[in-house]
């Protein structure tokens, strides 16, 4: 059973960084394209960063291009999302999310596992 868990999230300061962590377990993580998504209070849950199979290639949202870095550490089964120049409007639940195969996903419901998330607040 493919087990995903989300650490490093907490209150920050506007300005602040925060690194989050995504262990996996239980599935070959190799295989798996991943990827962060965020959802703050009332709203959809949006598309962070994803990062391909080897870390090769990384794409970001509009919002947090320039300030977010994703990676992958593949032979520890982790990713990471390095968040630096916080923002208030960064404040979400982040989750980290795989995609099994070989296509570069499209939207959330090309993902197949998800971990339970982490909060992350920025005050003004």
């Amino acid at each position: 059973q493919v087990r995903m868990v989300e650490s490093g999230g907490g209150r920050v300061e506007a300005g602040a960084s925060l690194k989050l962590s995504c262990a996996a377990s239980g599935g070959t993580f190799t295989s798996y394209f991943m990827a962060w998504f965020r959802q703050a209070p009332g709203k959809e849950r949006e598309f962070v960063a994803g990062v391909s199979w080897t870390g090769a290639r990384t794409s970001y949202a509009d919002p947090v291009k320039g300030r977010f870095i994703i990676s992958r550490v593949n032979v520890q089964n982790m990713a990471f999302l390095e968040m630096n120049s916080l923002k208030p409007e960064d404040t979400a639940v982040y989750y980290c999310a795989a995609s099994v195969g070989s296509k570069w996903p499209g939207g959330v419901n090309d993902y197949d596992y998800w971990g339970q998330g982490t909060q992350v607040t920025v005050s003004s």
